[in-house]
């Protein structure tokens, strides 16, 4: 009886000892937690004084201020465009050098090895292999030199390399392993030196032969998912982008022969389309259950379409008759894909009495010449140009902002067709969640824009003195650009740089998408191939170079809304290749601090799902999902529409040249040469 009472007694202090210790474990979070406050709430003060000190002169301040910029401002990433036409692709010859199976062998390895070539698929990887050049190079020789541009990505087959960064040894690197990979994605600058200690032997490959590989395996894997699709009769009355929309979803899966891929009796919610291989199909009639074989079916043939209707209980066995390919989709998703793109035939944002504002203001603008105006101040500077202030000298009143291009520059990026886009898009858009572009002018130097000047100043500039927004602040901002996106997309225009930078508030505290740079109108259904954005927010399928579509904006909305709650991305390396291997291991395995609410977290997750098909936005009911999710009930869309709801930051903007909500910037004293030979500028 005592022993049973000891243990009693054992068992109590056990508990109360476990008790102790998560109240130490509780606190010491507690405590933990306002450390992490207090470290963010100093970050925060330091970022303050570090944007407001006022050194000796004026001129030094504005260097300090641009330094600033520099060091925390991020620059968007915009490859060249494709060389050839989408279309061509396939009649494109890639080049081909024979090589050991030694050789091949060690290529495939060492490309299963790299953190962000892993992640292409089998097919890609065997035309990698396949194109593939050898390069050698003698000891003490430099293959790739920090600060160059460069194109080529290297396999190493023998020898040994040294890799530097600032001088400082990172690394010695072996046979079997890639390097430059960041090369292959767009145009860019080489971010380490590679010298070789021992003679070396490489294999190589570019660029262009690369993307070359990825798009055509794409698009012919689409086309021919598509072709099965329009063979069956129950998908025969869709409209083309949602068939497009289902193509993307279909999953390949494999079965060895014999293997049942439905039993009878059993239930299921999945439909197939045979994509290679035969199949038996039997049925078990009782009273004495033998299967009795019904058919065969081969390549194009599908099985199991009632499922996607709900009736689930399977009405024969399939089972392979050889290796088999399936294409499968499953109800969920195609009940979350099929009924019509609604939102995309709501054309009705423009009214008759806004058409005829528009045209008396097109009126008006079209008078005015450069020499109308005077400058003002500089709201902000970039890689292109900067951004005036002016004011019109007959109507003081009257301020507008300035976005001044040089036009060598331009040519030197080749980014061309990306300005001519911007113009066109921005001319065209009439929405009070995106600024406006009322005229552009041009001299043999510089490109013009004038454009309606928002002066509550930048939302990267709130959030870098505030360091973090509340929920509701971030709700009302991410509503501002869903509204602006359901614009856009509503009009087949995909914007790709989403972030606090782009972000502009009005007098009023209503925050309005700038620079349209890197929108292009790709219609419906369609998709498209140029790597752009910035690295922290770009979408996987456009790292891996699949085509994207709208859905990488809705991909960075959910990066935008994380950034804002927290102060930074969630996907963040220190250099862009890092990142983009750490967004391709997904949104899951990243943790998410306690200040990001459950709904809110729920909300991020289904915006940046890997697979475009399954995001929010992306869906059947389109940019409505997102306005129903649980984290905007209660939101006042009609009232933002209206512009009647008020904005949790009302910026203080004392008169139309009120710059004050703006930094300090040195006067640009670069006189750039002239480009008026090249006659790419002639619509602007």
């Amino acid at each position: 009886m005592g022993t049973l009472r000891d243990l009693q007694y054992a068992l109590q202090e056990k508990i109360e000892e476990l008790r102790q210790r998560d109240a130490l474990i509780d606190e010491l979070e507690l405590e933990l937690d306002q450390k992490d406050e207090l470290i963010q709430k100093l970050q925060n003060e330091l970022d303050k004084y570090r944007s407001v000190i006022r050194p000796a002169t004026q001129q030094v301040h504005k260097q300090s201020v641009l330094q600033e910029q520099q060091r925390t401002k991020r620059q968007a990433i915009s490859a060249e465009p494709t060389a050839f036409d989408i279309q061509d692709l396939n009649h494109v010859t890639l080049p081909f050098y024979p090589k050991s199976p030694q050789s091949k062998e060690l290529i495939k390895e060492a490309i299963l090895d790299n953190d962000f070539m892993k992640n292409l698929e089998l097919s890609q990887i065997q035309e990698i292999v396949d194109c593939m050049y050898p390069v050698e190079y003698d000891k003490d020789s430099c293959i790739i030199k920090e600060g160059d541009v460069g194109s080529l990505v290297y396999v190493m087959e023998d020898g040994k390399v040294e890799v530097t960064k600032e001088g400082m040894k990172l690394c010695t690197m072996g046979p079997g392993k890639v390097f430059g990979e960041l090369a292959i994605l767009y145009n860019c600058t080489r971010t380490a030196t590679v010298q070789t200690l021992t003679n070396v032997k490489l294999w190589a490959i570019d660029r262009q032969c690369f993307q070359t590989i990825m798009m055509r395996t794409g698009l012919i894997k689409h086309a021919e998912h598509m072709d099965f699709l329009k063979s069956v009769p129950t998908f025969q009355g869709l409209p083309e982008e949602i068939l497009s929309k289902l193509a993307d979803v279909l999953e390949e899966t494999h079965y060895s022969d014999g293997e049942y891929i439905i039993r009878q009796g059993a239930r299921g919610d999945t439909f197939f389309i045979i994509g290679k291989g035969k199949v038996n199909v039997t049925r078990e009639d009782p009273p004495n259950g033998t299967p009795v074989y019904l058919r065969a079916l081969g390549k194009g043939d599908w099985f199991g379409e009632k499922a996607l209707q709900g009736e689930d209980v399977r009405t024969a066995n399939v089972i392979a008759a050889e290796a088999v390919t399936c294409l499968v989709i499953d109800r969920e998703s195609f009940k979350h894909l099929i009924g019509g793109l609604d939102d995309v035939s709501n054309k009705g944002y423009e009214d008759a009495g806004s058409k005829a504002k528009y045209e008396a203001e097109n009126a008006f603008f079209s008078n005015l010449k450069l020499v109308d105006f005077n400058i003002i101040d500089t709201l902000g500077v970039g890689g292109f140009g900067r951004v005036e202030l002016v004011q019109l000298k007959s109507e003081e009143i009257k301020t507008f902002a300035m976005k001044i291009l040089k036009k060598r520059h331009i040519v030197d990026t080749r980014q061309q067709e990306h300005i001519r886009s911007e113009k066109q898009i921005m001319q065209d858009a009439h929405s009070d969640f995106i600024v406006r572009l009322y005229r552009t002018f041009k001299d043999s130097k510089y490109l013009y824009m004038l454009m309606e000047a928002c002066l509550g100043g930048e939302l990267w500039t709130i959030l870098r003195d505030r360091g973090s927004f509340e929920d509701s602040t971030t709700r009302f901002y991410t509503a501002c650009v869903v509204e602006a996106f359901a614009y856009l997309h509503s009009k087949g225009i995909i914007y790709r740089d989403l972030k606090p930078e782009n972000l502009i508030l009005d007098h009023r505290g209503y925050a309005k998408l700038v620079d349209f740079g890197f929108a292009k109108k790709i219609g419906f259904g369609k998709k498209t191939w140029t790597f752009c954005g910035t690295p922290e927010y770009v979408a996987p399928e456009i790292i891996l170079n699949k085509g994207h579509d709208i859905s990488a904006d809705y991909w960075s909305l959910g990066i935008l809304m994380y950034e804002l709650l927290t102060g930074s991305p969630p996907f963040s390396g220190p250099d862009p290749m890092k990142t983009y291997n750490i967004i391709l291991r997904g949104i899951d395995m990243i943790e998410f601090p306690k200040k990001i609410t459950k709904n809110a977290g729920n909300l991020i997750k289904k915006l940046c799902r890997d697979n475009p098909s399954e995001r929010l936005g992306n869906l059947k009911y389109g940019v409505k999902d997102i306005q129903k999710h649980k984290w905007f009930e209660g939101f006042n869309w009609e009232g933002l529409r209206k512009g009647t709801l008020t904005p949790p930051i009302i910026p203080d903007v004392a008169s139309p040249t009120d710059t004050s909500n703006f930094d300090s910037f040195p006067e640009d004293n670069e006189d750039p040469p002239p480009d008026d030979n090249s006659g790419w500028d002639t619509d602007f």
